[in-house]
């Protein structure tokens, strides 16, 4: 191990990305978060999964605890507005700058914006190319590791 500026630099060499996916909020379809949990594994991160119904406060205390990289957030039934946005306030309320927030599920064009502004990213929809989602969480979870480095 080595140290620069007192951090250990080996902590994410060879340390695969770290993802929780959640499904927050009042949503009970979980098939294709199921069938990105299994993209991501495939892809050599280390998935964790909330079950269904968990609370904002449950994920951004999952997401803590677990030390993620990304948190990816799925929701279809138009509340992402709300409960994506909680997400952010209560990380950012925590001083939680270092785990990246994606989100996908059914979101309008006009909200991706708006959820963007939050520093919510990717927004996508039913038909995105699994390896688009792939790329953009490796991104964002580089990005959340720079982070934590500084």
């Amino acid at each position: 191990m080595f140290l620069v500026d007192g951090k250990s630099q080996s902590l994410f060499k060879d340390k695969p990305i770290k993802v929780l996916l959640a499904k927050p909020g009042i949503d009970g379809h979980d098939r294709g978060v199921l069938v990105l949990a299994k993209a991501f594994r495939d892809a050599g991160m280390e998935v964790l999964y909330a079950g269904l119904l968990p609370t904002p406060e449950e994920v951004v205390d999952t997401a803590v605890n677990e030390d993620v990289d990304v948190i990816a957030l799925s929701l279809l039934n138009g509340a992402h507005l709300t409960v994506f946005k909680k997400i952010a306030d209560l990380l950012k309320k925590r001083g939680v700058e270092d785990i990246a927030i994606v989100g996908g599920g059914t979101i309008p064009d006009p909200d991706k914006p708006k959820l963007e502004k939050l520093g919510i990213t990717g927004n996508y929809g039913p038909g995105t190319p699994i390896s688009t989602i792939i790329e953009h969480i490796t991104e964002r979870a580089i990005e959340a590791r720079t982070r934590k480095m500084q």
